[in-house]
């Protein structure tokens, strides 16, 4: 996996690189080499924050832990993204069925959970409404009124469709929608 490590609010040392890569290198044997992932380090008054990102072929898998203890986020993080990669592997088998060289399921055991009684989520609601053109602070006035922690809208300016979104930091975040083909 080639791995990119960056650090906000904090500089990266030397120690906590080479820890960083040795940690992550756990998640190697996942992955093909040519599979890109991206490690955010920061640090918010007594809280270490690793957040880690691993881009797969239509499909991103994605992890973020925080703990008082920059090496305890890291293998917090580990965890959960092993626990990702065995909950969803015949999920993504199937994805990659084809193209076998991304992942390597071989070294993907089972998912050790009691399952029996339990069913698969699925959707339950839906919901149709028709967009309105405006302008991101609108939408964000419209989300805060509606006490959500998200926003679908038509961009009054790019005429695009958004997605706005409350971040874990209290700013907004906005998505904007592609279509690929």
């Amino acid at each position: 996996m080639i791995l990119d490590l960056v650090g906000k609010n904090i500089d990266l040392t030397e120690s906590l690189k080479k820890q960083a890569t040795s940690k992550l290198s756990k998640l190697d044997k996942y992955f093909d080499e040519d599979v890109r992932g991206r490690a955010v380090f920061s640090r918010v008054k007594n809280n270490a924050t690793v957040e880690v990102t691993i881009f797969l072929p239509g499909t991103i898998l994605r992890a973020e832990e925080t703990s008082p203890d920059m090496f305890t986020s890291i293998d917090k993080v580990i965890d959960v993204l092993s626990r990702q990669t065995r909950k969803y592997k015949t999920r993504l088998k199937k994805r990659y069925q084809g193209n076998s060289e991304t992942i390597r399921f071989e070294n993907i055991s089972d998912l050790e959970t009691d399952t029996k009684g339990v069913e698969e989520p699925r959707v339950v609601k839906s919901k149709i409404f028709n967009l309105k053109p405006m302008h991101e602070e609108e939408a964000i006035l419209q989300m805060e009124l509606l006490n959500h922690n998200f926003f679908v809208f038509l961009n009054a300016q790019s005429d695009r469709i958004e997605i706005l979104y409350k971040r874990n930091d209290g700013n907004y975040g906005s998505i904007e929608v592609n279509t690929v083909e």
